[in-house]
């Protein structure tokens, strides 16, 4: 019954002359048939301003916290329904409503997909990675299962990206720079052991160097798993390179500390 009352369109000329969708077309991209209708709408009125200032100053985050559940009901080809909705809620101002979405972007990304997934998320989480630091560590938690579902050559853009994990709104946040030392140890099984070297390493080389012990523990630990990662690749040369710069840096060190580091390291 809807499709009788859509609007037909003739000729290009009425393309050209109206390029945005009526309401009526608007209300049908949001039609679906898995759920009722009137449910739907429901949920994605939760985005009204308005509905905020009446009845629930967090009626947003709740809308955030379940949109992969729906996402998965409805489905992959329905994602169109949800689009709009989730890019307002990507941009709302309360940060509470940015993380929840930051810490679930990884479970929308294997619901919808790797052409969805790059078409559409993709650009949210980039600007996750720039947000306040509560935000990115959403991200920073599941780094690599967002990573994993990127094709290769978008999944190595980012490798430029990581030595920002370091920099935090407050340097005392040890516990963001413990939380990439975990990810960079899952990550080293996505990237070629030229990218580990050149990228991951030096990162690696600077964790292992930070002034909380917890930190520099998980930091031995993934440049061991470095260490295992070059040896088994088809560069010799790259892990040689590394252990004579384990060597230099922290076996001769000046610094007790650092030749502790080099005997964790070993260990």
């Amino acid at each position: 019954r809807m499709d009788s009352t859509l609007p037909y369109i003739h000729n290009d000329s009425d393309l050209s002359t109206n390029s945005s969708f009526s309401p009526e077309e608007e209300r049908r991209s949001k039609v679906q048939d898995v759920v009722p209708q009137a449910l739907l709408d429901q949920y994605l009125s939760m985005t009204d301003p308005s509905r905020a200032q009446t009845v629930d100053t967090e009626i947003a985050k709740h809308c955030a916290y379940s949109l992969p559940g729906v996402a998965l009901t409805l489905g992959r080809q329905n994602w169109h329904c949800l689009k709009d909705t989730y890019e307002t809620l990507a941009s709302d101002m309360q940060w509470k409503v940015r993380r929840t979405l930051a810490f679930s972007i990884h479970e929308l990304a294997v619901i919808l997909g790797d052409q969805l997934t790059a078409g559409d998320l993709v650009p949210v989480f980039n600007g996750f990675l720039k947000d306040l630091d509560e935000v990115r560590i959403g991200v920073l938690k599941h780094l690599h299962d967002f990573l994993k579902l990127l094709h290769v050559d978008k999944r190595r853009e980012y490798l430029y990206q990581l030595q920002e994990f370091l920099v935090t709104d407050n340097s005392r946040n040890w516990r963001f720079r413990a939380e990439l030392a975990e990810q960079l140890i899952l990550l080293l099984d996505l990237y070629s052991a030229r990218d580990i070297y050149d990228y991951l390493r030096p990162i690696a080389f600077s964790l292992c160097a930070d002034k909380v012990s917890s930190v520099r523990w998980i930091s031995y630990k993934l440049v061991s798993e470095m260490v295992k990662k070059l040896y088994m690749a088809s560069t010799p040369t790259l892990v040689v390179d590394l252990m004579n710069e384990l060597v230099e840096k922290f076996c001769r060190c000046h610094k007790w500390s650092g030749r502790q580091t080099f005997v964790f390291i070993c260990q």
